[in-house]
């Protein structure tokens, strides 16, 4: 099964594979609309159909107590969301919690934490908690829907 999954922010980790994965920056320059950041990850997730014929788009939900920072993870949620339709692709959103639990064990660890979960549990080399997310929310997702790659 083709698996995109997605940490949507400003600078949206992705991962699509094992050893797969990266940062979109969807920044804005100064004279730019923020709708631009919207038309941003369309462009991405077209890309990343386009190379993948994407079967299933999972990503974190927005939470916490940020209002500006929900509202934004919202609009790309509702991208997300919108392209996963026209292109009949299903879509599954993840609590923070329920990607921290499956990475750490613990539902309410901190960015570190998550950083050094990817690196033990799948050679992560960076430093990005987006990344990392990602990495940990595409094995999340794979192990639901297509079952423990692990064996």
């Amino acid at each position: 099964m083709n698996i995109l999954a997605i940490d949507p922010a400003t600078k949206a980790g992705w991962c699509s594979g094992p050893g797969i994965f990266g940062l979109w920056d969807l920044s804005t320059k100064r004279d730019q609309s923020s709708g631009i950041k919207l038309l941003k990850l369309k462009s991405e997730l077209r890309k990343q159909h386009e190379l993948n014929n994407l079967e299933l788009i999972v990503y974190e939900r927005p939470a916490g107590r940020n209002i500006t920072g929900i509202m934004s993870q919202s609009k790309f949620v509702a991208i997300i969301e919108s392209f996963a339709e026209e292109n009949d692709i299903q879509y599954k959103g993840y609590s923070p919690g329920e990607i921290k639990k499956f990475a750490t064990g613990k539902g309410n660890c901190g960015k570190p934490a998550m950083i050094a979960a990817a690196q033990k549990a799948y050679g992560y080399e960076g430093d990005d908690d987006n990344e990392a997310d990602a990495i940990h929310l595409w094995y999340l997702a794979t192990d639901e829907f297509v079952g423990n790659i692990f064996g």
